[in-house]
């Protein structure tokens, strides 16, 4: 792996994080949580931070589990503002693409990094901004919509920066795509921009980065993408009467949940092995219940589109 981890787009799969080039940081800074629910998770990200793609099944299985005690919120980072620089031999969207490809392996995940040679992105501003206006007309529907963006840019090679991919994934989340582009030209701008600045407030360095806190004003960070035992430890830490629910495994149920999943994400959820949960899900494509998307570098399964909900 290339050892000069400064650039935002090489993300490190040893620490599991996407590092920012920030210099002056406070350390010190406390956020006020007053929301109803007991704890509040705070998610720094970036809809094109490989590192936060390898982190959603850890969250998927957060949401299942301790959802109803947790207020989350969610907020951009801004990794890749523009190419006007030149760090840890990156310089071009070319020199990417083979990095993506190793940490797709290294995760598990599928990515195909061919997006940066066939269509690259100039900037992940784009679609970080159209999420905080969709989050205006539905937070539930904003955060589909950027899960949509995600499996396009990191499994289907379309370059979210443009306005024509970000309008199909919000026509796909149930967004209103007229008062979207309204919301991305005007006032989603200005949330984008609150949100770096909360970003530095919160000593951001890199993502993903994850707070956890309390209405007692302790407070634990997750960074990097850790193994979902580090968040439950977080919350007993911070909540020692926090009880998980209990969800049903079954795959009607998951995918009923999540319209789509990877074979790490199913086995996540379902609690069976990685390599199992890859068979059944092929058995389930076989039967005609699923449909299955494969990339050069692993698959994603999704529900039939006559059954999503």
């Amino acid at each position: 792996m290339t050892e000069n981890k400064n650039n935002p787009l090489l993300c490190n799969p040893d620490t599991g994080i996407c590092e920012l080039p920030v210099t002056e940081i406070d350390t010190d800074y406390k956020g006020v949580y007053t929301k109803d629910k007991p704890l509040q998770l705070i998610y720094f990200t970036d809809p094109i931070c490989s590192s936060c793609w390898g982190i959603e099944p850890q969250l998927r299985k957060l949401k299942l589990e301790y959802g109803d005690i947790l207020d989350i919120e969610y907020h951009m980072g801004g990794l890749l503002p523009d190419w006007s620089y030149n760090s840890g031999g990156i310089s071009k969207p070319s020199d990417v693409a083979h990095h993506w490809d190793e940490v797709s392996l290294y995760y598990d995940t599928p990515i195909d990094g061919d997006v940066w040679l066939e269509d690259p992105l100039s900037s992940s501003y784009p679609p970080s901004i159209a999420f905080k206006a969709a989050e205006i007309q539905n937070k539930d529907k904003a955060i589909a919509f950027l899960r949509i963006l995600k499996e396009m840019v990191f499994l289907k090679k379309k370059n979210i920066a443009k306005w024509e991919y970000i309008a199909i994934a919000a026509e796909e989340a149930g967004l209103d795509i007229l008062q979207l582009k309204t919301d991305f030209e005007g006032v989603g701008q200005k949330l984008f921009e609150a949100d770096l600045q909360m970003a530095r407030d919160y000593g951001v360095r890199g993502f993903p980065t994850i707070f956890i806190q309390n209405k007692s004003g302790e407070r634990e960070m997750i960074y990097g993408t850790m193994p979902y035992s580090f968040f439950e430890t977080a919350i007993l830490n911070l909540n020692s009467e926090a009880v998980k629910e209990q969800y049903s495994k079954n795959h009607e149920a998951l995918f009923s949940k999540y319209n789509s999943l990877t074979a790490r994400e199913f086995s996540e959820l379902s609690g069976i092995s990685r390599n199992e949960s890859e068979e059944y899900l092929n058995e389930l494509t076989n039967r005609g219940i699923l449909e299955k998307l494969m990339t050069k570098n692993g698959s994603l399964w999704i529900r039939k589109s006559s059954d999503k909900i």
